[in-house]
């Protein structure tokens, strides 16, 4: 009965749920889109988190947990998995949840047009066996599969066809860039980029509600300031994130809580490996100076790692040495420390790499991404100015900046990244794999770092399921990326949150904010 509902009366029905509440939130990143399928980046996936669904998800301690599948086995010898799909699971148009669904939004999420295509680069085949039971066949055994896609969100078929959607559009966008028709706890009731998305229950959510929000307002506060000062004033009940200087400020007031861990996001520098000379250099236009490990590794000598997280990030977060940090699976232990801090051994590579002088670039980094993201950048270009390395810093919204990146218009770049899995090969698989669309891999790799012995191994990594051999492969990774210092990583982010004392909720090491596990006392 409850698929006949009309969809205003599903979202009317939860408005009676007992001592409910109304809820705000601030971010500095708006989604860029609604589709979950379009743009793999922590502001989009985290928040269609609360309207779209998977077949699996990350519990409240990242354990992965049934969702709209209630359970999966291995098929045979490691050829794939079966899962069984979660019975009377209703779209928020009342629709039906079927196999077809997941079959559909395989094809589209794993299409060129989409920005997931590499989350499926093992996938060779999914079969729908019944309604309700899905095969997904994988080119060899692969262990962490199902890790793999905690965050690959099923559609349903019939509302993405009939509103011309079938495919994602990164660049124009279509219906499904705007709207939205998930299975999860929340539906949006309207959506203004840029200015806010309201969000209400589900009322024919299968799950059971743990929170008590009947309507939810999210509001883009690109300023740090005007998000702390609405915070304190009660316009809002929670901001991600809290300025790191008004830590200690917020912990004062008894009116508001602050809420801090470390995130399992690694910030690090990107170079453009495979370019033939510089784009923005004044006097080094017709060479790479980058494509040279020595430079690169320059600069890594050159950056005062320490100083940015005593000064800038006000002792907040923790130095890494590696894409991931160490509470990931996967962790190379084996691994010796980075370049330290030393502008005379930076000098030198530079003069032994021909470039005794210095020479001038660009440096692009976002300033609405990262937490202190821009002034993180203006440190990092002073400090390579005393080496010879001479930045032009252009800073930019997030949107602008992705686009940037993907047009090869940078000579250097901030990138954070947190592995969706939890585990070491995801970046492997993103950042240091050779970019290759038709396998699926590199698709965010994009100053198209490449290393034969890397793209050799990753295969093995992904279906080795013995974790001393795994392992011994990853740390042979992690070696490789360091001795040619592939990226330079930089620091684990720091999570830190704000919330008015009335607000109970639960902070996850990968920042998605889970509505459903709200409660407004």
């Amino acid at each position: 009965m409850l698929r006949n509902l009309s969809y205003a009366a599903l979202i009317a029905a939860a408005a009676s749920t007992t001592h409910a509440e109304e809820f705000t939130w601030a971010v500095t990143t708006d989604p860029q889109t609604m589709d979950p399928h379009a743009v793999n980046s922590a502001p989009v996936l985290g928040f269609l988190n609360n309207v779209y669904e998977g077949l699996v998800r990350r519990g409240q301690d990242m354990a992965i947990e049934p969702a709209l599948a209630t359970s999966w086995e291995a098929i045979g010898a490691g050829d794939g998995w079966r899962f069984n799909l979660r019975k009377d699971v209703t779209f928020q148009d009342g629709a039906a949840f079927t196999a077809q669904d997941v079959l559909f939004s395989y094809e589209r999420a794993s299409s060129d047009e989409a920005d997931t295509s590499s989350w499926f680069s093992p996938v060779s085949e999914v079969v729908v066996v019944d309604d309700f039971t899905v095969d997904i066949m994988t080119t060899s055994p692969n262990p962490i599969f199902p890790d793999s896609i905690a965050n690959w969100m099923i559609m349903d078929s019939d509302w993405a066809t009939a509103n011309e959607a079938a495919r994602p559009n990164k660049e124009s966008g279509n219906y499904a860039t705007l709207n939205t028709n998930g299975t999860g706890a929340f539906a949006i009731t309207n959506r203004e980029p840029g200015l806010r998305t309201v969000l209400e229950p589900h009322a024919g959510w299968w799950g059971e509600a743990s929170h008590n929000i009947t309507r939810a307002e999210l509001t883009p506060i690109q300023n740090p300031a005007t998000a702390l000062a609405a915070l304190l004033s009660g316009d809002v009940d929670f901001i991600n994130p809290v300025p790191v200087q008004d830590v200690a400020r917020l912990q004062r007031d008894a009116n508001v809580k602050v809420i801090q861990g470390i995130e399992a996001r690694v910030i690090m520098l990107g170079f453009p490996h495979e370019a033939a000379a510089l784009k923005y250099s004044l006097e080094t236009s017709d060479a790479n100076p980058f494509a040279d490990p020595r430079v690169r590794r320059a600069v890594a000598h050159a950056v005062n790692v320490p100083a940015i997280l005593q000064t800038t990030m006000r002792g907040n977060a923790e130095a890494v040495n590696q894409l991931v940090s160490p509470a990931m699976r996967g962790y190379s232990d084996a691994l010796g420390g980075d370049a330290a801090y030393d502008q005379d051994a930076a000098r030198a590579l530079l003069a032994e790499a021909g470039y005794a002088d210095g020479f001038s670039f660009g440096l692009k980094c976002p300033n609405d991404r990262y937490l202190n993201d821009e002034a993180v950048c203006q440190a990092i270009t002073a400090m390579l100015a005393q080496v010879g390395l001479r930045a032009t810093l252009d800073a930019m919204p997030v949107q602008n900046y992705w686009p940037e990146l993907r047009a090869d218009n940078y000579d250097m770049y901030l990138l954070g990244w947190s592995p969706g899995t939890f585990d070491a090969e995801h970046p492997i698989r993103f950042l240091a794999a050779t970019p290759n669309e038709e396998k699926r891999l590199g698709s965010w790799n994009f100053g198209g770092y490449s290393n034969a012995r890397v793209d050799e191994l990753l295969p093995m990594i992904q279906s080795e399921i013995d974790d001393t051999k795994r392992q011994s492969m990853l740390d042979e990774v992690a070696q490789t990326l360091q001795d040619e210092t592939a990226y330079v990583p930089l620091y684990v982010q720091p999570l830190v949150w704000g919330t008015r004392a009335n607000i109970d909720l639960v902070q996850r090491p990968d920042n998605f904010f889970i509505l459903r596990w709200v409660t407004v006392n």
